[in-house]
Order: structure tokens, then C-alpha cells, then sequence
């Protein structure tokens, strides 16, 4: 009784580390350089003659 007390406790313990660790992830700020990135894809013109090619 008293060893399944402890997983239960040990299962709680890794949940609310897990849950914390995931909610930091979420919560990083996107590098600028990732989005100088994605800013420089958006303004890429589409390459339409390549897919009317393939």
C-alpha cells in the first residue's frame, strides 16, 4: 500500500515537471533570426514557372 502511494506520488512529481518544462517551451520567445527568416520567405516572389515545369 504503502510503495503505491509513492509511484502515485513519483507519477505526480513527473507529471507536474513535464507540464512545467512544456509550458516554459511555450512560453520562449521566437529568435529574431528565425524570424528575419520567415520575414524573408514571405517576401519571396512564388516560383510558379518551376511547378508548371515539373
Amino acid at each position: 500500500m504503502a510503495q503505491d502511494r509513492s509511484r502515485a506520488k513519483q507519477s505526480q512529481v513527473i507529471d507536474e515537471n513535464l507540464k512545467r518544462v512544456y509550458q516554459d517551451m511555450l512560453d520562449e520567445k521566437v529568435p529574431d533570426r528565425f524570424l528575419d527568416l520567415l520575414s524573408q520567405l514571405k517576401e519571396q516572389k512564388p516560383d510558379n514557372d518551376r511547378s508548371e515545369s515539373e
